[in-house]
C-alpha cells in the first residue's frame, strides 16, 4: 500500500500528496465543469484547460477522468488533456493519450429498452435521453415531476434480469451493466504506469461517485466530494489551480 505522504495544502482546502507522488482521477460533471441543463451544454471555464496540463505535468502524466461519459465526448471537451479516460463508470478504458480503447465484453442492451425510454421520454417536455454503448440515462433536470415516474418504469423493465441495475445520478436515472463502477476504474488506472506507485487522489461529486472515492481510499490515498470536502465545483477548480502552483 502506497503512503499518502509528503502532502501539499495549497493555502485552504484539503489536502493532497506533493506532485512527484501524486495520482489525480478526477469526474467531470460537476467537479471538472459545472452541471448544465444537458450533456452538450456543459462549459469548460476558462483557464482549466491550462491547469489541467500544468497537473498532467506536474504529476508526471498521472492525470485520469473517471468519468460516466463516453470517451469520445471528454475527447471533445478535453482534447488530448488527460493521460487516461475512464468512460462510462469504467465499462471502457484508454490507458495513455494515442491508445486504443480497451475492447469491452458486455451484453447487449435490450433493444425494447431503447425504445421503451424514447416514448417515456416524449411523454415528458424538458426531458431527454443519453445513449451510451451500454447502457441509457433519462434526464429529468428540467421536469423534475418525472423523476419518479421513470424510476418506475425502469424497475418494471428490468425485473427478472441481473445483467443491469438502475443506478441514481443528479436529475437522473441510469440504466448500465451490473457490477461495473468508478471503483473498479480506479484500481485497474492505479496498476500501470504512469499511476502505479502513486498516491491516487479521487474528486467527484455524485452517488456514483462514491465507489472511487472508497477505491482511492483503500489504495492509501484520498477520495473527496463535492460538496463535503469542497462547497462547489468552482471552489474545487480554485483548488487545483492553487496546487499547481504549491505542491
Amino acid at each position: 500500500m502506497t503512503t499518502p505522504s509528503p502532502t501539499a495544502t495549497p493555502s485552504s482546502g484539503p489536502i493532497a500528496p506533493s506532485a512527484d507522488h501524486a495520482a489525480f482521477l478526477l469526474d467531470f460533471d460537476g467537479t471538472l465543469v459545472d452541471i448544465a441543463p444537458t450533456p452538450a451544454s456543459v462549459q469548460v471555464e476558462p483557464g482549466l484547460i491550462e491547469t489541467l496540463l500544468r497537473l498532467r505535468d506536474r504529476c508526471g502524466g498521472a492525470l485520469a477522468i473517471v468519468t460516466g461519459r463516453p470517451i469520445e465526448q471528454i475527447d471533445h471537451f478535453l482534447p488530448g488533456i488527460p493521460t487516461a479516460v475512464a468512460g462510462e463508470h469504467g465499462l471502457t478504458l484508454r490507458r495513455s493519450l494515442d491508445g486504443q480503447e480497451e475492447p469491452v465484453v458486455t451484453t447487449p442492451l435490450p433493444p425494447e429498452w431503447q425504445s421503451r425510454a424514447e416514448a417515456l421520454i416524449g411523454r415528458f417536455p424538458n426531458t431527454a435521453l443519453e445513449r451510451k454503448k451500454a447502457g441509457l440515462v433519462l434526464h429529468y433536470r428540467g421536469n423534475p415531476d418525472a423523476g419518479s415516474i421513470f424510476e418506475q418504469e425502469i424497475i418494471a423493465w428490468l425485473a427478472g434480469q441481473d445483467d443491469f441495475e438502475i443506478h441514481p445520478s443528479k436529475m437522473a436515472w441510469e440504466i448500465r451493466l451490473a457490477g461495473i463502477h468508478k471503483g473498479n476504474a480506479v484500481e485497474a488506472l492505479m496498476a500501470q504506469p504512469p499511476f502505479a506507485g502513486r498516491v491516487p487522489v479521487f474528486v467527484g461529486d455524485d452517488v456514483t461517485d462514491m465507489d472511487g472515492v472508497r477505491a482511492a481510499k483503500a489504495l492509501g490515498g484520498f477520495g473527496y466530494l463535492i460538496p463535503d470536502d469542497f462547497p462547489t465545483a468552482h471552489e474545487f477548480r480554485a483548488w487545483l489551480a492553487r496546487y499547481v502552483e504549491t505542491a
